[in-house]
């Protein structure tokens, strides 16, 4: 079983920056692969970013390309998703979610084994 915690959401303007973190329970967290996804209201949950198990290969939604940074620190059993220049429409609950598998980069929701409770973001105009 593993558990996922994310943390780091809140209220920024536009320009601005937040860091997610998503804190893994788990021995073997460094042999999953691991996604951030979002949700906004109204709307479908959609793929943002993906890191394979040692952080060597990432993999971003056009959306977010350029903007944001997928990395993992194994040591703390701990994901990260650092988000610059926000905009208003990057408002959205943020998931993150592991893959057992590891080597891949899966944008698929149902490739994913577990996912955490999510965190708000709201970016301000």
């Amino acid at each position: 079983q593993v558990q996922l915690v994310e943390s780091g959401g809140g209220l920024v303007q536009a320009g601005g920056s937040l860091r997610l973190s998503c804190a893994a329970s788990g021995r073997t967290f460094s042999s999953y692969a691991m996604g951030w996804f979002r949700q906004a209201p109204g709307k479908a949950r959609e793929f943002v970013a993906a890191l394979t198990w040692s952080g060597g290969n990432t993999y971003y939604a056009d959306s977010v390309k350029g903007r944001f940074i997928i990395s993992r620190d194994n040591a703390k059993n701990t994901v990260y998703l650092q988000m610059n220049s926000l905009k208003p429409e990057d408002t959205a609950v943020y998931y993150c979610a592991a893959d057992l598998t590891g080597w891949r980069l899966p944008v698929i929701q149902s490739e994913y084994d577990y996912w955490g409770q999510g965190t708000q973001v709201t970016v301000s105009s």
